[in-house]
């Protein structure tokens, strides 16, 4: 009996130390650059496990770049969820506020919808996982604008491909099936949309070939030799490049 409650004693402390580190560790930032030649405005959606949504997201110049702070340590723990470019915004936040790409509903600074089809910058931050935080580019959906994740004063182990950077910064709309590309109001190439983001299609195989760091459909990291999902606990934040189209 006395071993027990030594052993159910030192158990507590344990996890009385393990619940401390986790709060004590800081949480990570995310920096947005907006290199894609024309202003973007922010914006973010959480998976459905309780992930905070954010509020106060940039709104970028073309050549500005701004921080935030994700809210691993809150409430649920953790935070899961995706960024993204919304490009050619108008009209009047909270009313007709409306994007071409990326639109998630009628406030400049938040998501209120889920997003429609753009390229995807997507992250697991969660610090009772110590390989996290976890990060790679999605144009499982679509792409416009090419994306790059990097991470910020990373210390990766030798011979590892932690922390590395993914996505591309090549243009990728010249590279698109005609049959999946459209236009904006200027008449140039504007959106290249994935016909069907569960098989592979003509699409993502050239997504694959001028961009193989990032998911052209939703299986990608299936395939043998698969190079899209990277991983660096050793990093204080991530660095996400929007770049220009064409």
């Amino acid at each position: 009996m006395r071993t027990s409650a030594c052993l159910l004693t030192g158990l507590l402390l344990l996890t009385g130390a393990a619940s401390a580190t986790a709060q004590e560790t800081p949480d990570h930032t995310v920096t947005f650059v907006n290199d894609s030649g024309e202003q973007l405005w922010i914006g973010s959606t959480t998976n459905p496990d309780g992930s905070e949504q954010l509020t106060g997201l940039p709104v970028l110049a073309d050549g500005e770049s701004a921080t935030i702070t994700v809210p691993e340590s809150g409430e649920a723990g953790h935070w899961r969820g995706k960024f993204f470019a919304r490009q050619g915004c108008s009209g009047e936040p909270g009313a007709d506020f409306h994007c071409a790409i990326g639109d998630c509903g009628p406030e400049a600074d938040t998501c209120t919808t889920g997003e429609e089809p753009a390229g995807l910058a997507e992250f697991n931050f969660d610090p009772a996982d110590p390989d996290a935080p976890w990060y790679n580019v999605s144009y499982v959906n679509a792409v416009s604008l090419p994306i790059t994740i990097e991470p910020d004063d990373a210390d990766p182990p030798p011979d590892s491909n932690q922390c590395e950077q993914v996505g591309c910064a090549e243009p990728l709309l010249p590279y698109c099936p005609p049959e999946n590309l459209t236009g904006g109001e200027d008449g140039q190439p504007q959106l290249c949309t994935n016909p069907s983001r569960d098989e592979k299609t003509p699409y993502s195989d050239a997504l694959n070939e001028h961009c193989p760091r990032a998911y052209g459909w939703s299986k990608q990291d299936q395939e043998p030799g698969n190079d899209v999902m990277r991983n660096c606990p050793s990093c204080g934040g991530l660095t996400v490049t929007f770049h220009r189209p064409s």
